[in-house]
């Protein structure tokens, strides 16, 4: 993914030498013959066991070298595992691989160079004369270690290897397959960017520093799984993020001991987090550069895992999470609007078919203005039953929605509304209630922002009905109280989870209730302990 110069394109006619060799030559009868190996350190996941391993040695001779990438990766096996041997200078030369990943164009310009040296260009230090004069690539770096030189070329980059010497160079130039960056199916706007992340994740930060060109932004990457190796990056602003929080983070990832993440960011939530069987989500995921530029901006770390689309965001509240970017894309009059619409939906998912089951089953809990809620003909089914596989219902069509090709997904709702309903009603399996209110259900379901607190919620209603089935009022009132106290006692990277309703802050909730104008919102979330509280400070003071 990095951008490389390639010089003049301009090619030397035959037998003329190469203006920019010329000036190498020159360079090379001057340049340093004994400066010190350049080493770059990784960070390992996994404790400081890893840290502390002696490295493992680049054979010096090229047979060796050549018999030890048979042995360890599969040379001559694997079809995508490319060794190109080459002399250049007298000098023997392999540049290894992997074929998939390799940026050709910047390979082949490199090679090309390098076939006007001459033996009498390079001295008794070949590899200084490669790395400091003679490989024209913008990121070039030595390495003595074979495992790292591993796993930097399983990563994408290329390794150039020279007989007779005990280090390598390391040439980043990747290129990876990827999609282009389009608009998240589960965060979509009206008005607003229509670009997302993708699954390369040097892609996705640059999408989020195109944003925030604010020279106190922070990338750090670490490596997690002793065999995938898979990159994982640490966002933050430095001079806004609380160093408690990030050093908590840190070293929560670091301390994850894996094969692998094959799948990406969500082994990595369980391996950090270790919420067990919650069904809450305690780490909000988004698809969208300018919601996690924002989050940023107040003073949260995003988590970015190679391979994937989402980004984590954490700490996060149950608050954050019935959020949505279209609510700041409109004014806020409206912003607020659409908030408390979707609120109410939310609010209708978790207790809109328990109440009404309890005023079915106990018509004299009933106000007098409800008198047209309840049974106005009973099902063959119990209602308890009726409602059990209705949600089942609903969660089946959902996932078959899903692996259904979309010109079909259209057909396939029509005949599981119209169809599927109307006959279960006509031959009284349902009653006409339960159609109505799980219908109204499973809308607020689907207009919860977060998908993961949308399938949490329904795990909610389900537990709310049976308590009412088995134990009536008693049974509502304590499964709710239950719940909430799960909540109120539950945390995400030592925030409070239902901040800032408890612990109570006006001004926090406040801001949550109302959309507030951007020139009225100046301070940042009290739960986050960001270093600068002003979001607005005053620049005379500077």
């Amino acid at each position: 993914m990095n951008e490389h110069e390639h010089g003049s394109q301009n090619r030397p006619e035959a037998g003329e030498e190469d203006p920019i060799i010329a000036h190498w030559k020159e360079d090379a009868d001057q340049g340093t013959k004994h400066s010190e190996p350049i080493q770059v350190h990784y960070s390992r996941a996994g404790g400081d066991k890893k840290e502390k391993e002696e490295p493992v040695p680049i054979p010096d001779n090229m047979e060796a070298f050549i018999l030890k990438l048979e042995q360890e990766v599969g040379y001559k096996k694997s079809f995508d595992v490319v060794v190109r041997e080459m002399t250049f200078g007298g000098k023997r030369t392999a540049l290894f691989f992997m074929n998939g990943f390799a940026k050709d164009e910047v390979l082949t310009d490199i090679l090309t160079r390098l076939t006007y040296l001459d033996p009498s260009d390079l001295s008794s230090f070949a590899l200084e004369s490669f790395f400091h004069h003679y490989v024209p690539g913008i990121q070039v770096e030595r390495q003595g270690d074979w495992n790292k030189m591993m796993t930097n070329v399983l990563s994408g980059g290329s390794a150039l290897y020279m007989d007779g010497e005990t280090e390598l160079l390391l040439i980043d130039a990747k290129n990876f397959p990827a999609r282009g960056p389009e608009e998240p199916s589960l965060e979509r706007v009206v008005r607003g960017s229509r670009d997302g992340f993708v699954e390369t994740m040097l892609v996705n930060v640059t999408l989020v520093r195109r944003r925030l060109r604010d020279k106190q932004l922070r990338y750090e990457v670490l490596q997690v799984g002793e065999r995938t190796h898979t990159d994982v990056c640490i966002a933050y602003i430095d001079d806004i993020v609380d160093k408690d929080l990030l050093e908590s983070i840190r070293d929560k990832i670091k301390s994850v001991k894996l094969d692998g993440l094959p799948l990406a960011d969500k082994q990595l939530e369980e391996a950090t987090v270790k919420r067990g069987w919650n069904p809450f989500p305690l780490v909000r995921y988004s698809e969208r550069p300018d919601v996690v530029a924002v989050h940023l901006m107040e003073g949260h770390v995003a988590v970015f895992v190679d391979t994937t689309p989402s980004v984590m965001i954490l700490p996060t509240t149950y608050f954050d999470l019935i959020q949505h970017a279209e609510e700041n894309r409109q004014t806020p009059f409206i912003g607020t609007y659409l908030r408390w619409v979707r609120f109410m939906g939310i609010f209708a998912s978790l207790f809109l078919l328990p109440m009404w089951f309890l005023f079915t089953i106990q018509p004299a809990l009933k106000p007098a203005a409800l008198d047209f809620i309840g049974l106005q003909k009973a099902g063959q089914l119990p209602l308890v039953a009726q409602f059990l596989i209705a949600e089942l219902g609903v969660d089946l069509l959902r996932m078959a929605s899903v692996h259904t090709p979309t010109p079909l997904a259209t057909a396939m709702s029509l005949i599981a509304a119209i169809l599927i309903g109307d006959i279960a009603v006509k031959t009284g399996v349902f009653v006409n209630e339960v159609i109505l209110y799980m219908s109204v259900a499973a809308i607020g379901m689907f207009a919860t922002p977060s998908y993961e607190l949308g399938l949490a919620n329904r795990i909610v209603r389900l537990v709310l009905i049976v308590a009412v089935a088995s134990f009536k009022v008693p049974g509502f009132m304590l499964a709710t109280t239950a719940i909430f106290i799960i909540l109120v006692m539950e945390r995400s990277f030592n925030r409070p989870y239902m901040w800032p309703l408890i612990p109570f802050d006006l001004k926090g909730l406040w801001n949550i209730i109302f959309r507030q104008p951007v020139l009225y919102n100046r301070t940042r979330p009290n739960n986050l302990k960001p270093q600068q509280r002003d979001k607005m400070p005053d620049r005379a003071k500077k």
